[in-house]
């Protein structure tokens, strides 16, 4: 979570920009993100030519050209703001929006749809160079400080809480992946990609555990920076800046696009997407119903419900290959609901599919933005059944504190606990139903109307608690009453 100094530093340059004159809240996260994309890409450069400079060989895919020189961050900066508001205007600022795009002018990048409609708003060269210079202190060399970045903005939307525009917390998203474990076959996809941190996440794993494989040839490169990852949302904003986000990190044309996840298809190639993909990481908007006439038909088949929750978690089975996972968050009511829906879904994943895992998060992980309870769904498709046992794990504590300030608590932390124990199944069976996890068998999660909610399945172990007899606790009650009695005389006394 963002704090102290670097918390300030935002609020004083989103004061900047908003006393500017750009009163929308998604336009300053707009504006400031093109800047910070910008900035990174000049880092990225100076680290190229580090790189270049230490093996004395040429740049290799160098971002700017030398007759682009003039165009990096650390060149503008430094000029009068009259100028740099001229040279970010017109030089820089399209270049940002054509980068992607082939020599023959071919847009060959998801980026560069998504930027065709990117819009330079700074009002003044004043703010552009307030900003640009309070920026230039802020490092944005850790992938963490970005994501942080963006949650803080984000936050400070006043319907954040309504449209779901928030990102979710880093550390749950690294959970997710570790969990699933991506590999180099892997095709994911997150059909509502929001700032694209899943897709993120997923691609540092496969460089970080897989980087032999990826980059072993041509090819391998190809796969991963144009099929591996795939996502959708339908604000034109979150895309541009997922956009920029994969491609800051180094996932060069990812499939990300504009799409209503839960409508009726109507998109060329939307159809397309059905059994597509072998892994899904989501966390989709779970606030609200959606109209009968609107909704996709294929997905009423699977569950007839107007509730987004459980619309996604039939939209996840239909884009997911055999033997494809997921792993999602959803709200506590799709575990327990009462609802014909919630109960058919519920008995699908148990018996038609594989239901793995069931990771109950505390109601703060979602703090300032929302209050809900939330759990971790895992599961497999196989359309032949599967679930012999259902892991379940009881979260505690994630590493902050569950109020709204959300202060880093890194002793308080299951997240280490919960992936050392996902790895080792089989020795989970050995646990009671009194510990943080346990296994429980299908039969019993049947019996029990497929309810999927922790508590059902849960021992509580309640302490005796001895009393003293009523007589004894009178006669306590009437020496203190003696020695108040006393004392207000002393008072009385003293007073005369």
């Amino acid at each position: 979570m963002i704090t102290g100094e670097l918390k300030s530093k935002v609020d004083r340059i989103w004061d900047t920009m908003w006393s500017g004159g750009i009163s929308n809240p998604l336009s300053v996260i707009e504006q400031l993100t093109y800047l910070l994309f910008i900035k990174r890409l000049d880092e990225l450069h100076t680290l190229k030519e580090a790189k270049a400079a230490r093996t004395k060989k040429p740049i290799e895919e160098p971002i700017f050209s030398e007759d682009q020189d003039h165009l990096r961050w650390s060149r503008f900066k430094e000029e009068a703001p009259e100028k740099m508001f001229e040279r970010v205007r017109d030089d820089v600022f399209p270049f940002m929006k054509e980068l992607g795009q082939s020599d023959e002018g071919e847009e060959d990048s998801t980026y560069t749809q998504h930027m065709k409609d990117a819009m330079f708003m700074m009002p003044k060269p004043s703010v552009l160079a307030n900003v640009v210079d309070q920026l230039d202190g802020i490092d944005m060399v850790d992938s963490d400080t970005k994501g942080d970045l963006y949650e803080y903005m984000l936050g400070k939307i006043a319907s954040a809480g309504q449209n779901g525009q928030f990102r979710t917390p880093r550390h749950i998203i690294q959970l997710m992946v570790d969990m699933t474990a991506p590999t180099p076959k892997d095709v994911i996809c997150d059909p509502a990609c929001g700032t694209a941190g899943f897709l993120i996440a997923a691609s540092e794993y496969l460089t970080e555990h897989h980087s032999d494989t990826v980059f072993k040839s041509a090819a391998s490169r190809r796969r991963f920076n144009e099929d591996t990852f795939h996502g959708y949302d339908f604000d034109n904003t979150m895309l541009r800046i997922g956009s920029m986000n994969m491609l800051l990190h180094g996932v060069e044309s990812p499939d990300i696009r504009y799409r209503d996840s839960l409508a009726q298809g109507g998109g060329e190639g939307e159809d397309d997407d059905a059994e597509k993909y072998s892994l899904i990481l989501a966390n989709p908007p779970f606030a609200g119903s959606l109209d009968y006439e609107s909704t996709a038909k294929d997905l009423q088949q699977i569950v007839k419900t107007k509730k987004t929750e459980l619309l996604f978690m039939a939209l996840f089975l239909r884009l997911l290959q055999t033997g494809g996972r997921a792993a999602v968050i959803v709200p506590d009511g799709v575990l327990f609901g009462s609802s014909n829906a919630h109960k058919s879904l519920r008995k699908m994943l148990v018996e038609n599919q594989k239901l793995d895992a069931i990771v109950n998060m505390p109601s703060g992980v979602f703090k300032p933005y929302a209050g809900v309870s939330t759990a971790i769904v895992f599961f497999t498709k196989t359309n032949s059944g599967g679930t012999d046992n259902i892991w379940f794990y009881d979260m505690k504590a994630d590493g902050f504190s569950l109020d709204d300030k959300r202060s880093p608590q890194p002793d308080k932390s299951d997240l280490e606990d919960i992936v050392a124990r996902w790895k080792k199944l089989k020795s989970e069976k050995k646990r009671v139903r009194t510990d943080q996890s346990f296994l429980v068998p299908k039969s019993e999660i049947a019996d029990n109307d497929y309810d999927l909610s922790i508590n059902r399945y849960k021992e509580v172990v309640y302490e005796s608690v001895e009393y003293d007899p009523p007589e004894v606790i009178l006669e306590r009650l009437s020496v203190l009453e003696k020695e108040i009695s006393k004392g207000r005389k002393e008072l009385e006394g003293m007073l005369k």
